[in-house]
């Protein structure tokens, strides 16, 4: 496991692109060149991707946080990078649904058909236009709902790495005082066994020493008794 301070970013920014690829694919192919429900379910899956886009740019941005302020600019400049692409393609997106609002709309049966009282169709236009107007209404209540769920999403997200990064903070540090702790047991234990080789050194003296003496009580006894 890569434990360098950017791993983890230039996983998060590896994980944007390939959403960013998907994300063009969709909108390069079916989103705009499909027919009606393959259309619709394209533009849809695009809303999840660019929620899940903007989620990797939140997290890119807590990452960088720990990353050092020497190599810190760098990676400012990717966010930057990465947040214009994210900005671009939810433009995009929100062009192609007013597309696909205003083919529905025009696809509708009888639309802009003359009648006998209205022979130009004026009630057609102004229900037609009204209806474009209902649906860009709903379209931007929905992308509003869906930016709030994403800022959501985000802090509960945000919420989540910061709770992550202590708890890794204390694992380090427990590690740490661990380490110390065997080195601290690793030179207890060479100090003790230099004291029990001390030790036995010591009674060998002692016994060599009243070896000694022993004998030499020994050699007084026999010349005071045998002279």
């Amino acid at each position: 496991m890569d434990n360098s301070p950017t791993a983890l970013f230039d996983s998060y920014e590896q994980d944007f692109k390939q959403i960013i690829q998907s994300i063009r694919d969709k909108l390069e192919g079916d989103a705009k060149d499909g027919q009606g429900e393959q259309r619709k379910a394209a533009l849809r899956r695009v809303e999840m991707e660019l929620d899940e886009a903007d989620e990797m740019v939140s997290q890119m941005e807590i990452e960088i946080q720990g990353i050092p302020q020497s190599i810190r600019p760098s990676y400012q400049s990717r966010i930057k990078s990465a947040k214009a692409d994210l900005t671009r393609y939810k433009k995009l997106s929100k062009d192609v649904h007013a597309q696909l609002s205003r083919a529905e709309l025009l696809a509708r049966p009888g639309a802009g058909t003359p009648t006998s009282d209205e022979p130009y169709g004026a009630t057609s236009d102004r229900t037609r236009l009204l209806a474009g107007t209902a649906l860009l209404e709903d379209g931007s209540r929905r992308l509003v709902e869906s930016q709030r769920i994403a800022l959501e999403t985000e802090e509960q997200g945000a919420d989540i790495l910061r709770s992550l990064r202590g708890q890794r903070e204390q694992i380090q540090n427990a590690r740490d005082t661990l380490g110390r702790a065997d080195t601290s047991i690793d030179r207890a234990s060479g100090t003790l066994k230099k004291m029990i080789r001390r030790m036995y050194q010591q009674r060998v003296v002692t016994a060599a020493i009243v070896v000694v003496l022993v004998l030499l009580i020994l050699v007084i006894l026999w010349a005071k008794l045998f002279r």
